[in-house]
């Protein structure tokens, strides 16, 4: 783990778990999707956080996003974005830029930077917020916000890697040498309830910082579940009072 994932590991802890005790929360380290699904189909009681990195997340995992989307599973995942394999030694990963120069692609990578704002949208994720591991509480506090979201929210947070992608400057920007911010705030006035204006919001391209979109109308999937359970039961009680006519 970077500095920069470890301070986001704190926004959870002091923001979201900074009331518990050791016994009161479980870490697992597994296959995302159908564990998290698992676990929350089991224990609908439980808040489910899953934390995975961009390659893990946006390559091997990117099947699962979608299927998720759809279901709207209440869980909340958080991505760890430094735009590169840092734990393998530095490889491109699906948000690298196009033509980067790393220890897979010595001559550049051949492959455009999936923008994953704009693929979580089009998927139908419920809740979206993009942030900086830089800003630890403000952090902790969008995580508690999709928390607390009845759905499925996703938190993108750019997590430089000083290692391999150091990205520190091109987020923060430096007035002196004419680099200007990557990372900017999303406008008060924002209405992450607007999808057309989340989208727009997305293609002014950069890093937005807060909430981009939230739909609060949509029933969960556990919601519609209860629903088909309750028209299951009513059904099993019908069929057993025919049983006994005469």
């Amino acid at each position: 783990m970077s500095s920069w994932q470890a301070s986001a590991a704190q926004a959870i802890w002091f923001i979201c778990l900074k009331d518990l005790s050791p016994t009161d929360f479980t870490a697992f380290t597994a296959g995302h999707s159908r564990f998290a699904l698992g676990v929350k189909m089991g224990r609908p009681d439980l808040n489910v956080i899953v934390v995975a990195g961009d390659g893990d997340f946006l390559s091997i995992g990117n099947e699962h996003i979608a299927p998720q989307a759809a279901r709207n599973l209440d869980v909340t995942v958080v991505i760890m974005d430094n735009a590169v394999y840092g734990l393998t030694k530095g490889q491109s990963s699906p948000t690298t830029k196009l033509d980067a120069i790393t220890s897979s692609t010595p001559f550049g990578k051949p492959e455009a930077k999936l923008d994953p704002l704009a693929l979580y949208l089009t998927l139908g994720v419920s809740y979206i917020a993009s942030h900086v591991s830089t800003k630890v509480r403000d952090l902790g506090t969008t995580i508690a916000d999709a928390m607390n979201h009845k759905g499925f929210s996703i938190v993108h947070v750019q997590s430089p890697c000083t290692t391999y992608n150091n990205t520190f400057m091109e987020l923060k920007g430096n007035v002196r040498q004419g680099i200007p911010p990557l990372a900017w705030d999303i406008p008060e006035q924002h209405d992450p309830s607007d999808y057309e204006a989340a989208h727009e919001l997305i293609n002014q391209g950069g890093v937005p910082v807060g909430v981009i979109y939230k739909d609060t109308d949509r029933p969960s999937f556990q919601d519609r579940i209860d629903v088909i359970n309750d028209k299951s039961f009513s059904r099993q009680v019908e069929n057993m009072i025919e049983s006994y006519a005469i």
